[in-house]
């Protein structure tokens, strides 16, 4: 602790509850060592005070009885009348709560002032140490306070607060202060209090109100942007009658934003103040999994699950239930749970994880398939779609338009046919679609038909015919031919280009790396052997190259570990992995089932930027002391940068599952993230930036304050996952939507004229990355079907408008 944090400490005062006297132990009853007993300067309480010698390790140490186990107050009487601070140790029973607690002058010797500390204590006799730091000994010390009825409480008035949607108001009498705030009725009211507490740890929130209607008024409650949890203020009788209602956070020493939001139309209670008392360190330790997951019954739009209770250090407080990556619901300490809203005739994969009070979650219990009821018998087809024309061309395209389709349940989706032959799909909302890979200067003839969620098929659409034929601005990409480069593959997840042109890929599953050429030799390179995977998407997942390959060799690797995720390195020299060069350059990721991220691309500047996702763990999303839900900066060698926004390795928080990385012609970076259950995002990184998860997903939810995306999309047309630009044009693949997204980055920094391509015709897409010689690789990934070796990578032959013109890519 500095002197200056140390002299705040000292000098303020938390007004709190009544509680037992503390207890007193005079200084010159304590054990000594290198210190004496003296009595000539007054103002001393009891016989006397402890003078300890002017050297290190000069101490006091007192003998505290507490009656059971759990937090105190610790109150240090001393005089210091030299002009120097004389720091000292605290510790408690061998261990150190203190470090360096500052001892400022008080002016004389006669002058006596108090620190004010906490520690925990053990039940029975507890052996408190004060031990100078510097060759100057410590302070004189007049008696120890010990408060082992907990910590004091501190007051926050609700009318000194941050408020958001209400009003400060007077007129039901027993508030304490100089009013109260009285929600506005509307979902998202709120009110805001910055507090600051002296330990890090669990604390008690203590909210004081009045609820005088006869419905429950709940208040989701959050610390620091944390995971909200949801708390009843259940009727008071009158407006004039205050009640309490509390909830158990972590905080982190010093100022905390503990944040209350209504969650109905009703808004909140009348809010009078919060109370804040500390209840313990922070429990760090995760819960383990439920187990025993089954299904208790099921239709065609639902699944009921329940499963045997997981189990914790301190206690399991509720469970998340999650859909192949997707937390579906969250429910607090009960063995059960109903999914609705699902589609008929799918099958789900399910998986529960425990939690408690202090935002720990476990590790993933096991996983449960369950196939949803076929939808009741639908024989009526939809309407053929109207109106089939062209709205725009390429060299390599030609844009489509229709009138939509009706049914009697609804339309779910559109098969297109290109020269009789089904090529791509739209979505059931959508009346237009693009029609790549063609050849400039050939005629195609195309109709569309719409199907519904039975599989019935409407008749087609009137055929046209189109021509694709050069326009557009100089050096716009265009996606032409399509090629297969390899197949066999399974789950190719990482693509990074050599020197030669040729690439390496990785397979998430298999933990190898592959060599592949653009004429489609396979040569293995080797197998990352500290790999594991996760029953979901950890694995081994993105490369990079270092910068200056053609002399180091280095190839960059992030793959899930036994202890989590991490970042390494190692050698491809003579076409093969070096293993005995594998390095090691940043742990601390915590890994899941889902959320692991993982892709790598160097900067302009020279540093490796990472996806890290949050382990489905959505607070660590908006604590900058975790690595996960960032994106991540870090020196080639694995040390931090001295720039970096929070001293550590994080660049930027508020992510989700973030993947896809890369930067445009302006060094600008862009990152491709997995939203929940309504928003995937494209999002324009900056330094220290928060893009908002858990409170905002892509432009829903509690958004105010934090960063906007550039781009969304409903997660069943996205889930994107890799991102790469070329000519300021960002394609991105999508996994759920199995189809290429390009827009374009206009002057403003905004993405614009948005392309789709490839709807429903290869399945699933990973990784989209521009070669060296400006064409694209596609992979795809059929990981959800359990079956193995069944992926491809893809070339895609970028056609560039009026040529090529200088076409590059942003590295």
């Amino acid at each position: 602790m500095t002197a200056a944090a140390a002299t705040a400490l000292a000098a303020v005062s938390l007004p709190g509850v009544a509680s037992a006297a503390p207890t007193r132990y005079e200084a010159e009853n304590a054990a000594l060592s290198r210190a004496v007993v003296e009595s000539n300067h007054a103002g001393f309480s009891g016989s006397g005070f402890v003078n300890p010698d002017n050297t290190v390790g000069s101490s006091v140490e007192f003998t505290a009885t507490a009656a059971q186990a759990g937090p105190a107050t610790l109150t240090i009487r001393y005089a210091n009348g030299t002009a120097d601070n004389r720091p000292a140790d605290v510790s408690v029973n061998g261990e150190v709560v203190q470090d360096d607690l500052a001892f400022p002058a008080t002016g004389a010797w006669t002058t006596w002032a108090n620190l004010t500390t906490t520690a925990q204590l053990a039940p029975g006799a507890n052996k408190i140490r004060i031990t100078s730091a510097g060759a100057t000994g410590a302070a004189n010390v007049d008696h120890l306070d010990v408060d082992a009825a907990g910590v004091p409480a501190s007051d926050h008035e609700s009318e000194r607060a941050t408020i958001s949607q209400g009003v400060v108001e007077s007129n039901w009498a027993g508030f304490s202060g100089t009013g109260f705030v009285n929600y506005d009725n509307v979902v998202g009211s709120s009110v805001e209090y910055t507090a600051t507490v002296v330990q890090a740890g669990a604390h008690v929130l203590t909210f004081r109100y009045a609820n005088g209607t006869a419905v429950d008024r709940p208040l989701a409650i959050s610390a620091n942007g944390g995971a909200a949890t949801t708390v009843a203020f259940p009727p008071t009788g009158a407006w004039t009658t205050w009640r309490t209602a509390e909830v158990t956070l972590p905080l982190v020493a010093g100022v905390n934003e503990v944040r209350t939001a209504s969650t109905t139309a009703d808004g909140g209670p009348n809010a009078d103040r919060l109370g804040i008392r500390f209840s313990g360190p922070a429990d760090t330790e995760r819960p383990q999994p439920p187990s025993g997951l089954r299904s208790t019954g099921k239709s065609a739009t639902t699944v009921s699950l329940a499963w045997s209770a997981g189990s914790d250090n301190v206690g399991v407080t509720g469970y998340d239930v999650y859909q192949h990556g997707q937390l579906v619901t969250s429910v607090g300490n009960v063995l059960q749970a109903t999914a609705t809203g699902l589609v008929p005739d799918t099958e789900y994969d399910w998986t529960v994880f425990s939690k408690d009070a202090a935002g720990n979650v476990s590790a993933a219990g096991d996983n449960l398939l369950v196939r949803t009821d076929p939808a009741p018998p639908d024989t009526v087809a939809p309407t053929a779609p109207g109106t089939l024309r062209t709205t725009g061309k390429s060299a390599t395209s030609v844009d489509l338009a229709w009138t939509a389709s009706t049914d009697d349940v609804g339309v779910t989706g559109y098969e297109v046919f290109r020269d009789g032959v089904r090529t791509g799909t739209a979505d059931g909302t959508a009346t237009s679609t693009t029609s790549a890979g063609l050849t400039a200067g050939t005629e195609y003839a195309f109709t569309v038909r719409a199907r519904d969620a039975q599989g019935n098929l409407s008749g087609s659409s009137n055929e046209i015919r189109a021509t694709p034929s050069a326009g557009g601005p100089t050096g716009t990409p265009d996606p032409g031919a399509v090629s297969t480069l390899a197949s066999g593959v399974d789950v190719a997840w990482g693509v990074v280009f050599l020197p030669d042109g040729s690439a390496l890929f990785s397979e998430r599953e298999t933990f190898t790396v592959t060599r592949l050429t653009k004429s489609g030799q396979k040569t293995s390179a080797g197998r990352i052997s500290q790999a594991v995977g996760t029953n979901g998407e950890g694995g081994l997942l993105g490369l990079e190259v270092s910068p200056t390959f053609a002399t180091d060799h280095w190839l960059y690797v992030y793959h899930t570990a036994a202890e989590g995720n991490r970042v390494v390195r190692i050698k491809y020299e003579n076409g093969a992995l070096v293993q005995n060069t594998y390095q090691i350059l940043l742990q601390g990721m915590a890994k899941n089932r889902y959320h692991n991220g993982g892709r790598l691309r160097f900067g302009p500047d020279g540093k490796l930027y990472i996806s890290s996702g949050d382990a489905q763990n959505s607070a660590n999303a908006q604590n900058n002391g975790s690595l996960n839900g960032k994106v991540l900066r870090i020196n080639p060698d694995g040390s931090i940068p001295s720039d970096n926004p929070f001293g550590n390795a994080v660049w930027s928080k508020g992510h989700r599952n973030p993947q896809g990385l890369d930067f445009d012609s302006q060094g600008r970076l862009w990152e491709a993230e997995f939203g929940n259950t309504s928003q995937d995002e494209v999002n324009l990184i900056t330094k220290g930036g928060n893009y908002g998860w858990p409170n905002c997903e892509g432009t829903g939810g509690s958004c105010a304050g934090f960063t906007a995306p550039k781009k969304v999309w409903a997660t069943s047309a996205a889930s994107p996952s890799g991102l790469t630009i070329v000519n300021d044009h960002v394609f991105v693949a999508t996994t759920v939507g199995q189809r290429v997204y390009r827009m374009t980055i206009d002057g403003g920094g905004d993405l614009v004229d948005q392309k789709t391509y490839f709807q429903g015709t290869y399945d699933r897409l990973r990784t989209v990355e521009v070669d060296p010689d400006g064409d694209v690789w596609l992979t795809t990934t059929t990981d959800k079907d359990g079956v193995p070796d069944n992926d491809r990578v893809l070339l895609v032959d970028i056609v560039y408008a009026g040529g090529r013109n200088g076409a590059t890519t942003a590295r």
